[in-house]
């Protein structure tokens, strides 16, 4: 499997509710399709934008297959199933796995905060319980409390179904080193839109987005122009959505993305608590960022 199988940009999806606060996979649906058509290649269903913690089981196996329908082989998609239960993780890729999904993300292992030995194993045991799909591993210690090491994500490049991993860590550095510790073939993505520039300079290869849900097809661009080696372009590009990138991450997502989706008419609702509604000035953040780039 080689470094662009999943693709190169990649929308971690909100999960649309209703006024009642159901999952509206209606608009899911729809969203999932706009997506593949603008710009992304692959998209991350239930993932952290797409408020996993308070969404049931059999939530997501129902969003997992509106979406793959949605989709129909235009783009990857990616199942968010992990899980800081090691057992609920493997059942849940299993499952993703029979509905026929592109492969799973797995987050390290929250609030338990595991050591490296432990990280390894659960991720191991995860692979090797459905061997032939592929599984992206997802580093964000600002959320779980730990770090992935970058001598832990090399050995687990060593499993043929671990293809890639989403580094969120915000550390250029150990992005390098894990660039250097893992075969070429090995993928890594940003998990931060406004370092998806320089994690390609140091041997990424795309992004897991979440800016794409507005702009995928200039995220898309970004990278493009810098496999063409136009960095000036590219610069260019991302420069122009740094106010966005900013304003994308003015509190804790997905918030702001919901927010910005709303207010240009996509009707994705509210939050689940313990999320809530964005401020009405941070609100005013984001509008002025979708009108700077005429957004709205």
């Amino acid at each position: 499997m080689n470094d662009r199988s999943l693709g190169r940009v990649i929308t971690a999806m909100v999960t649309p509710f209703d006024e009642e606060g159901n999952v509206n996979y209606e608009v899911a649906e729809k969203l999932a399709d706009y997506l593949v058509t603008h710009g992304s290649d692959g998209i991350v269903v239930c993932g952290t934008t797409g408020e996993s913690p308070t969404l049931s089981w059999d939530e997501e196996y129902q969003l997992f297959q509106v979406v793959k329908g949605a989709v129909s082989g235009r783009g990857k998609i990616l199942a968010g199933t992990g899980s800081n239960s090691t057992t609920e993780a493997i059942a849940a890729t299993q499952k993703a796995a029979q509905l026929g999904l592109d492969g799973s993300l797995q987050v390290v292992p929250y609030y338990n905060k595991p050591p490296q030995e432990g990280l390894y194993e659960h991720f191991r045991a995860i692979a090797i319980s459905c061997p032939d799909f592929p599984i992206m591993l997802y580093n964000i210690p600002g959320r779980t409390g730990q770090n992935l090491l970058p001598e832990t994500v090399a050995k687990l490049a060593e499993i043929d179904n671990i293809v890639a991993i989403k580094e969120a860590s915000g550390n250029l550095e150990q992005v390098s080193l894990v660039r250097r510790l893992t075969p070429s073939e090995f993928a890594i993505y940003s998990g931060d839109d406004s370092l998806t520039l320089p994690i390609l300079a140091v041997g990424g290869t795309g992004v897991v987005s979440v800016a794409s849900h507005l702009v995928g097809e200039e995220i898309q661009a970004i990278v493009q122009a810098f496999d063409r080696g136009n960095t000036k372009l590219a610069t260019e590009i991302n420069t122009k959505l740094l106010p966005l990138y900013k304003a994308l991450f003015c509190t804790t997502n997905p918030i702001p993305v919901k927010a910005a989706l709303n207010l240009i008419g996509w009707k994705v609702g509210g939050l689940r608590l313990p999320l809530c509604e964005i401020s009405p000035n941070l609100k005013q953040n984001v509008e002025a960022a979708l009108k700077n780039l005429s957004l709205i």
